[in-house]
């Protein structure tokens, strides 16, 4: 990190922050947009936020269940990140299922 520049640490985020996350997206390959908003958020977020998070993406109906163009919901695709645990029970917490179910 550059001498001249502050690490910023514990920063918070309030709820248009969190909510800008809902703004579409181009989908990346085949991934449906609701996967790439998931991703996206999940990619960008400390796992409070992404709570947070999936309470505003469920309430504008977006689909917990998405899927990538290879078919795996979005918890099936992240269940294989090793920090991933807080997200993934975040989204069966709010009824998100498994491919696998």
């Amino acid at each position: 990190m550059r001498a001249d520049k502050q690490k910023v640490t514990d920063e918070v985020w309030d709820d248009d922050r969190v909510r800008s996350f809902l703004k579409p997206r181009l989908p990346v390959g085949e991934d449906s947009a609701d996967f790439t908003l998931l991703l996206q958020a999940y990619q960008g977020m400390r796992p409070g936020d992404f709570d947070r998070f999936i309470a505003f993406f469920t309430a504008e109906s977006h689909d917990l269940d998405a899927t990538n163009e290879q078919g795996e919901t979005f918890v099936d695709y992240v269940a294989r990140h090793r920090n991933a645990g807080s997200f993934v029970a975040a989204m069966l917490a709010a009824g998100a299922r498994a491919a696998a179910e």
